[in-house]
């Protein structure tokens, strides 16, 4: 019946009380659902929302008293299944937000969703790059969307002290914005503006209009480029050395007893040598450790004086020596343990502290390792995620506690260049970054934390760099994906805004058979990469004469109203 396709989708967007506002659901345990939840209830069209969570939140999420008296709904289920889905109305549901944070977790999600409601936007929280593209492929009108991805480059940009952070991270590539004459050479990808007249910009200029680019899009090619690479300093033998096995044992009470020593000793030193005769610097140096190793004499008639420094000399000696030997033995053992559980064994400088190497760590971790910057990882786990990736880059892993002030020092905290602490306690982040702090006071600290509010007022109160909430920096990406608008990453152009996004072509659409160049637009939309339908590898120097087929992935940088053109040029045509 011509009315039928009309009737299915009234009875799809509207529930049995006649509300037909669109309905979508958001799944989680963690602060990431609460926010999206709100970046749902402020979006520009009314929704009908529901909220499923476990009985067992984590400590750090929000009450959601405040949401139900925003006309949400929350519900409590200890499983993701058909039955929890159909309680929850997802029958007839516009949308489905999975934000668990296991990736094995929200795909049985998404099957039973689909069993439950087949014409269904899905958008899946997932880490593991290889599993979310055979994901994509496995559903239809299907986001998946990496929080970890969306955050970390924040966090690298903050922590290399950039004004403009754009980084993201597609296809294994990490891509970044800066200026031409900053970009290495064969790095740049597409200019993103050129000088005009009047001192104007030309934003997203063609290839064929002759202008300077001024600010491009370039990818980081290795460890030598990037944004922030700075130059390097050589690497410092691993060895053992005296300096690094002082460093290491010289314990507090130790430290104290040398001093003590070595104050004796050159106190009696100088007295000895005055009252015996001796003549210049070097004899007086001469006797004065000849003295403390019990070589040298004092004869009887010379002054009371000098015999009690002699005294006094020698039982300093005697002291002092056993307390260096102590010292340097005791480092010598720490530093062999540390290098047999795999610590730091050496001296790092203008390096980046990276504490917590879960997902959103192992995401900074492998950025800052594209952009040449070193890194020397703490985390708590011997067997975390970020922990094999560290060694497969070669990078330096401590396992301890980035709380205790210790494991700071050994990670060389006195000579790095910035401190970024993501671990997935907030007790161990804040404490890591006053330990820092305390120990230097000009060190730039990046701060985790998943409550927003606090994360803000720490920032003001305790004077750290940046204290950044990652539920805060994904959740709007999630409920953009969720109303059907997905997008990569957002560029700041002066007083544009440019977004890297993509599109799939569609069967019978008009870019359907037509050429990859109909897609590019100077000043409007640019192509950047493209992606064959079935197909993981990404095309990133297209031919704009490839004729395009549905399932395409093409990749643009564009500007709002060239993204929405092209959407409708890759979108079916009507029907009905």
């Amino acid at each position: 019946m011509p009315g039928e396709p009309i009737k299915d989708l009234v009875s799809r967007l509207r529930d049995r009380s006649g509300d037909d506002r669109p309905h979508v659901v958001v799944c989680g345990s963690d602060a990431l659902v609460y926010t999206v939840a709100e970046e749902l209830i402020s979006a520009d069209r009314p929704l009908r929302i529901t909220v499923i969570t476990p009985p067992d939140l984590r400590p750090d999420v929000p009450n959601f008293d405040d949401l139900k008296a925003r006309g949400v709904r929350v519900i409590t289920a200890a499983r993701l299944d058909e039955r929890t889905f159909r309680e929850a109305g997802l029958a007839g549901a516009a949308g489905l937000a999975l934000a668990m944070p296991d990736d094995m977790v929200n795909l049985h999600a998404a099957l039973c969703a689909r069993a439950v409601e087949g014409d269904l936007r899905l958008v899946i929280r997932m880490f593991t790059t290889g599993l979310a593209q055979n994901v994509r492929r496995l559903f239809t009108d299907c986001a998946v969307l990496s929080d970890a991805a969306m955050a970390a480059p924040a966090f690298v940009s903050a922590a290399l002290g950039e004004v403009a952070p754009t980084h993201f991270r597609y296809a294994g590539r990490t891509l970044y914005v800066t200026r031409r004459e900053d970009a290495a050479d064969g790095s740049v990808v597409l200019p993103l503006t050129a000088p005009a007249d009047g001192g104007q910009i030309v934003v997203l200029p063609g290839n064929d209009e002759g202008r300077p680019a001024d600010l491009v899009l370039a990818e980081a090619v290795g460890r030598s480029s990037g944004p922030a690479a700075a130059r390097r300093r050589p690497a410092r033998s691993r060895r053992l050395s005296v300096r690094r096995a002082l460093r290491v044992g010289m314990t507090r009470k130790l430290t104290v007893a040398v001093a003590i020593a070595v104050t004796l000793t050159v106190a009696a030193g100088a007295v000895l040598t005055r009252y015996t005769g001796v003549h210049g610097f070097w004899e007086s140096i001469y006797l004065t450790m000849l003295t403390v190793v019990g070589s040298s004499d004092v004869e009887p008639d010379r002054r009371p004086i000098a015999q009690a420094a002699q005294l006094v000399l020698t039982v300093a000696g005697v002291a002092l020596l056993p307390l260096i030997t102590a010292a340097v033995v005791d480092g010598v053992v720490k530093t062999r343990l540390a290098r047999e559980r795999g610590e730091v064994f050496g001296e790092h400088a203008d390096h980046v502290v990276l504490v917590g190497l879960g997902n959103v760590g192992t995401r900074i971790l492998r950025q800052l390792n594209d952009f040449g910057v070193d890194v020397v990882g703490i985390d708590v786990a011997p067997d975390a995620r970020g922990v094999r990736v560290a060694e497969e880059l070669g990078r330096p892993v401590i396992v301890g506690d980035a709380s205790q002030a210790e494991t700071l020092r050994a990670a060389s905290i006195d000579t790095c260049r910035a401190l970024v602490v993501v671990s997935t306690d907030d007790a161990v982040n804040l404490q890591a970054a006053l330990h820092a702090r305390a120990a230097r006071s000009d060190l730039r600290v990046v701060l985790r934390l998943f409550d927003d509010d606090f994360a803000t007022r720490v920032q003001d109160v305790f004077d750290i760099n940046i204290s950044r909430s990652v539920p805060r920096l994904c959740a709007p990406a999630f409920a953009a994906a969720l109303l059907e608008r997905e997008v990569l990453a957002t560029i700041p152009v002066g007083r544009h805004a440019l977004l890297v996004a993509t599109a799939e072509v569609a069967a019978r659409s008009d870019l359907d058979g037509a050429p990859l160049g109909r897609v590019d637009r100077p000043q409007s939309a640019r192509v950047i990469a493209m992606r064959s339908a079935g197909e993981q590898w990404v095309d990133w120097q297209p031919d704009p004469r490839r004729v395009l087929s549905p399932g395409d992935e093409v990749v643009v940088v564009a500007r709002r109203a060239g993204l929405r053109a092209l959407r409708q040029q890759a979108a079916a045509p009507l029907t009905g």
